[in-house]
């Protein structure tokens, strides 16, 4: 059973999420944790929280349950509002400067145990 966690309106920018996001897609959760904690990047903090938050969730679902073989099931980040201001240029002018922010959607699920698939023989003529 799976378990999701939101982060809505952070802001930095949705790409710097993702590049910590492609890092953590598909790891075991203590493994992406550890990962998080020693990553120098900035959006590591709220998302190793993010990650810790679905941990919870998925807990609060599952009581009894062995939570050692989560993985990061799924990890979304998605552009969110966008903080429009202006910046004085030269010559009287003004650029404007874009404020992103971004939501982030992670699911845990206890890993799957492969199911055994039936071989065919292959006749060799």
């Amino acid at each position: 059973m799976e378990a999701v966690a939101k982060l809505n309106n952070y802001p930095t920018s949705p790409r710097k999420m993702r590049l910590l996001a492609d890092l953590i897609r598909g790891m075991q959760v203590e493994k992406a944790l550890a990962v998080l904690e020693h990553n120098p990047k900035h959006p590591a903090v709220p998302l190793r929280k993010l990650v810790l938050s679905a941990i919870s969730n998925w807990k609060a679902k599952n009581e009894g349950a062995d939570e050692n073989s989560l993985i990061v099931k799924t990890i979304m980040v998605d552009g969110a509002r966008v903080i429009k201001r202006m910046r004085p240029a030269p010559q009287g002018r003004g650029y404007r400067v874009r404020k992103r922010s971004n939501h982030v959607t992670v699911v845990v699920d206890a890993e799957a145990t492969p199911k055994a698939t039936k071989k065919t023989a292959v006749k060799e003529a």
